[in-house]
């Protein structure tokens, strides 16, 4: 948890956005997350959780309130800028394939911190500690599609690691995974310290990983507290098409250690 002092990873202030056909996906957001805070985004389809995940790398902007980054404005007419907050905000897909597109692990891994300039040494350094921090450095040589799922899936949180990002962007990252993987990757969240948003529809991951929810419906952020406070609370998930698992308990899930 960051200190009561300290600049907030991430600050969104009144954002609203149309698209082009007049589509309104956000009608005036507001949230704060401290540095080190893991925070799910929770909500029902359509509720604004990928539009306001594109404005926090300048993706999406034009619209009206304003977006900070570890104090840094996201503002998509500053190339200099722009260029600083997408280093800052790392964003791991959904689908890992759509991350990794090298010849090996090394190289998907170092492509992005050799696109800012580094190179010898230093790259060696980012590359190998960004895979040593998934638990991936054996696999540096090989081909990614030759991967398992899960491993491919670390692996792209690996790509965005190297970067040294202030905020780790997760987009359903326990979509596709069998058990064992999703405990893995659950470890490797635990482990990193880095600010993590993470965008999912399965309520027992974030549960487990994130203490912290926003729940976002209708363009608005309608709900924001201890994550299983917020699923104890049966009218408030009802009203913004929140489903429980069967069998998930989250008095059962508050006692167990975390």
């Amino acid at each position: 948890m960051s200190a009561p002092d300290a600049v907030p990873s991430l600050e969104v202030s009144g954002l609203a956005y149309a698209y082009p056909d007049g589509t309104q996906a956000l009608f005036g957001v507001n949230a704060v997350v401290g540095r080190g805070e893991r925070v799910a985004l929770l909500g029902p389809n359509g509720a604004g959780k990928t539009t306001l995940v594109l404005h926090l790398n300048g993706i999406l902007g034009g619209g009206l309130g304003t977006v900070r980054v570890g104090g840094l404005a996201v503002d998509a007419r500053d190339k200099k800028a722009l260029r600083e907050i997408r280093r800052r905000v790392g964003v791991v897909f959904q689908d890992p394939d759509d991350q990794l597109f090298m010849p090996t692990v090394r190289e998907d891994v170092a492509f992005g911190p050799a696109n800012l300039g580094l190179r010898g040494e230093e790259l060696d350094r980012r590359v190998a500690a960004a895979l040593e921090r998934v638990g991936m450095g054996h696999v540096a040589d090989r081909p990614p599609q030759h991967l398992s799922f899960g491993q491919r899936r670390r692996v792209a949180v690996a790509t965005v690691l190297a970067m040294e990002p202030e905020i780790l962007v997760l987009d359903e990252p326990s979509s596709n995974l069998d058990p064992a993987s999703r405990r893995e990757l659950a470890d490797v969240l635990r482990s990193l310290d880095v600010t993590v948003l993470m965008v999912t529809h399965d309520i027992p991951y974030a549960a487990e990983l994130c203490p912290r929810s926003l729940i976002l419906s209708g363009g608005v952020i309608a709900a924001d507290g201890p994550t299983l406070d917020l699923l104890a609370d049966e009218e408030l998930l009802r009203e913004h098409r929140l489903e429980l698992p069967f069998g998930f308990d989250p008095a059962a899930a508050a006692a167990r250690p975390r």
